[in-house]
């Protein structure tokens, strides 16, 4: 909006200095700075809303971790500041007349939305289970259906709709469509929806220690925005013999917003956390890397660019895959990990919450860089 109203004046009055925010860059800086500062000016805010509200954490009595018990009195739902500090920036930056804008937009909103109610159940309704777990599946799949319909059947994606990059290997794509261009649908939209699920479940699974899944979505964040960026410039997917996007440059606009917002939060979620994010901030975020690796054609990337959220959910995978076949073959269950998700595998063993915390930040890190250097390494 902001960038349209800038537009017309550059194009009426021609100051100077005004066409700079033609450039991609330009706004990517703008809307990360203006989403570190609504996250760090309005965090505060809504933490006293939160506290005055008492829309504490429900900690479950058999976690069986005494250190998280203390966490009951802290203040959740603070998603929706991040939902607010990326948003808002993104609306302001990216062009309104371009078709990512609004599916990126619209899967954080209603993906938050969901997470919001699970919240208000929780929190406000003292029911401990939450919004039931079909429920959230069949609102991840209706963001699944609009997200892979708008990419299959939306005309500007029509040479590359159903295409995903292979990483490590040179011009070699999977494509959806092995069922032709009427049925092709019939595959595509089935690995949109795992998609869109999956991450965000696996966001939500993460969500499990002070600072964890907003220091990891914002490594997450900067990878992908770089991811399209380049996508979305002739120069560079034709020196880097990667698929050309046009437009997806815009993403890199949201991206920068995510990243801003959510390292705002960080100064309210640092151990000892001030604020959690709940199912609203993790549902939102997750959904919306997942949309954004499926619109930039990175989906099979998405188990390095988010290896700490893949890590996360394959322990539980693991984990109750084991118990179940091991009641089944020796009578009783038995346990690969101490528990899980794996963050609490490692608190079981002693280590402290912050040294988790970096240490898991310090393996998302190294998998962005082996994720950038897919690009060259093929």
């Amino acid at each position: 909006m902001l960038y349209e109203l800038i537009n017309w004046i550059d194009q009426l009055y021609a100051p100077p200095g005004f066409g700079a925010f033609e450039f991609i860059t330009t706004r990517t800086a703008f809307a990360s700075a203006t989403a570190l500062l609504i996250s760090l000016l309005i965090g505060r805010k809504i933490i006293q809303w939160l506290e005055r509200m008492q829309l504490q954490e429900v900690i479950r009595d058999d976690i069986g971790l005494d250190s998280h018990l203390s966490k009951g009195k802290t203040p959740t739902m603070g998603g929706v500041i991040i939902i607010m500090a990326t948003i808002i920036p993104a609306l302001l930056w990216m062009r309104m007349d371009n078709i990512y804008t609004w599916m990126i937009v619209f899967t954080m909103f209603v993906l938050g939305f969901v997470g919001f109610i699970d919240d208000y159940i929780k929190v406000v309704k003292k029911d401990k289970s939450g919004l039931h777990g079909w429920f959230k599946v069949i609102g991840q799949i209706v963001v699944g259906i609009i997200i892979g319909a708008t990419l299959y059947w939306w005309p500007d994606f029509s040479e590359f709709n159903t295409l995903s990059t292979v990483p490590f290997l040179k011009n070699v794509n999977i494509d959806y469509a092995i069922l032709g261009e009427t049925l092709g649908w019939l595959i595509y939209m089935p690995v949109v929806i795992f998609v869109i699920t999956a991450v965000s479940n696996a966001v939500n699974l993460t969500d499990g220690l002070d600072g964890l899944a907003a220091g990891t979505t914002a490594i997450a964040g900067l990878i992908l925005g770089i991811f399209a960026y380049v996508s979305g410039r002739t120069d560079f997917s034709n020196f880097l013999d990667i698929m050309y996007l046009p437009g997806s440059g815009e993403l890199t606009i949201f991206a920068a917003s995510l990243v801003g917002a959510s390292i705002g939060f960080l100064w309210y979620n640092t151990h000892p956390a001030s604020v959690f994010m709940g199912d609203t901030g993790s549902l939102a975020i997750g959904g919306a890397l997942g949309a954004f690796a499926l619109m930039i054609h990175k989906e099979l990337l998405l188990p390095i660019i988010c290896g700490v959220f893949f890590i996360e959910t394959l322990s539980v995978i693991i984990q109750t895959s084991y118990f179940k076949y091991s009641k089944w073959k020796y009578g009783e269950g038995r346990r690969v990990f101490l528990m899980t998700p794996i963050h609490h595998h490692f608190e079981k063993k002693g280590w402290p919450e912050s040294k988790i915390v970096v240490r898991f930040w310090i393996i998302a890190v190294l998998l962005g860089i082996i994720s950038l250097l897919t690009l060259k390494l093929r």
